[in-house]
């Protein structure tokens, strides 16, 4: 294959892992942030008595703060799992073949697509 569509495909790889990363740390600056406001009083109770009860029943009794960490915390480690399964046995056929058809769209569409500018920056 041509060394400089490898490499494209690398970068848009990169940049499509930037972005979910982005998409993460403002989740983490606002579900995150107010989620963890909401379980606030059971902080201060699981710092003075930990237990594994007390952090079932503050699951429990507060679900929209639990399932708001529970988003942040799972997109975090999906993004840690995925990025470490590139670096150990690199991209897999359909990864490549997704980022095959993405790289595809974006020549076909051309200036006008939404990642032309960042795939065809001089780095």
């Amino acid at each position: 294959m041509d060394p400089q569509y490898q490499r494209q495909i690398e970068q848009l790889r990169v940049i499509l892992l930037r972005r979910w990363w982005r998409i993460c740390a403002i989740l983490w600056l606002t579900v995150g942030s107010l989620s963890a406001w909401g379980l606030r009083g059971e902080w201060a109770l699981l710092q003075q008595y930990f237990t594994w009860t007390a952090v079932r029943y503050a699951v429990a009794y507060n679900r929209l703060a639990a399932l708001g960490l529970g988003l942040c915390v799972g997109l975090t480690v999906a993004l840690l799992m995925a990025e470490s399964r590139h670096l150990v046995f690199g991209l897999t056929r359909p990864e490549r073949q997704r980022l095959g058809r993405l790289h595809q769209d974006i020549q076909t569409q051309g200036v006008t697509h939404p990642l032309w500018a960042e795939l065809h920056q001089r780095r």
